[in-house]
């Protein structure tokens, strides 16, 4: 296909205050384009009149729909009103908005949790709807899904050049280091590094510490979205990954390299793992032209050098 250059345009992204989101922001600084971002308190993307007023005066070329409301297994279990609404809402503003006022090209970015819980290894994109989900996260798992449907419903009837991609679990700088809502790695990075300068001997981690994940650096998935955006324009979404894993337990023990913890770890087997294992197939990107160029040690370190200076300093510990 040809490529759909981004120079001279005008990108929106959607959630550029989050991981991802402002991620991509960073790496569209390459692109020559005009990025476009707007604040919560000045448009509440729940809100579809708001939205697609904004849309309309802004018209933007493309879009990149990394906003949504997100967490680990504890915010998932005890906030699902807010998960399922927060995300199905949000989502479908934002595609019936472009839609609307004419957006030449779309990225939905979901996410690899939203595959079945048993979903054969390595995931393949076909996995998708082929088995129940994992119950710890169905509410954002269901939301997401209905934003890819939506992409390819808009696509069907109208045409639109709208994409999805399916980003593994992701870690980087400004990731949300909150023990109470936060995902596993930047979770563990704050238990860590808190061990460390309390000088405590152990640290307590959820689950068997046997689930096996795929961790992928967020600036490498925002290169991953920009190279799709101006190269791939299909229905299928893509799945985004490192094509690599590690267990609980391995992490745990990178974190502790990178912190510099001397300490032994304990596992509270009474807590809930979630999905046994979760790996994504990258074979469609990986043929397509992108491969991940950072090393999961070389994330954590750059990713835990940002944490030391940006948030290290407010913890209370």
């Amino acid at each position: 296909m040809e490529e759909f250059a981004l120079a001279g345009k005008r990108v929106w992204v959607a959630g550029h205050r989050g991981m991802v989101g402002s991620a991509i922001v960073d790496r569209l600084a390459q692109e020559n384009c005009e990025v476009l971002t707007v604040p919560r308190a000045q448009v509440d993307l729940r809100r579809q009149a708001d939205v697609e007023a904004w849309m309309a005066a802004e018209k933007p070329d493309a879009v990149f729909v990394a906003a949504a409301t997100v967490g680990g297994i504890l915010a998932n279990s005890t906030r699902p009103a807010e998960f399922i609404y927060d995300n199905l809402i949000l989502e479908a503003n934002i595609i019936h908005a472009a839609h609307r006022v004419g957006v030449r090209k779309l990225l939905f970015l979901g996410s690899t949790c939203i595959y079945p819980r048993l979903a054969p290894q390595p995931i393949q994109e076909d996995a998708l709807l082929s088995g129940p989900l994992e119950p710890t996260n169905e509410w954002y798992a269901v939301a997401k899904i209905a934003g890819i449907k939506l992409c390819q419903a808009y696509r069907r009837q109208y045409g639109s050049d709208f994409i999805s991609a399916m980003p593994t679990n992701l870690y980087g700088y400004r990731d949300n280091f909150d023990l109470q809502s936060s995902h596993v790695a930047p979770a563990l990075m704050v238990k860590i590094h808190n061990a460390k300068v309390r000088g405590e001997k152990t640290v307590e981690i959820w689950g068997s510490g046997t689930p096996r994940r795929e961790f992928l650096f967020a600036a490498d998935a925002a290169d991953a979205m920009v190279f799709l955006m101006k190269n791939y324009s299909g229905e299928p979404h893509v799945n985004v990954g490192a094509g690599s894993e590690v267990t609980i337990r391995e992490l745990a023990s990178l974190l502790a390299e990178v912190v510099g913890y001397q300490g032994e770890f304990v596992f509270d087997a009474s807590k809930p793992d979630g999905t046994p294992r979760k790996l994504s197939d990258v074979s469609r990107l990986a043929a397509l032209g992108w491969t991940a160029p950072t090393s999961l040690r070389d994330g954590l370190r750059l990713t835990y050098d940002w944490f030391l200076e940006h948030k290290a300093p407010t913890l209370a510990v």
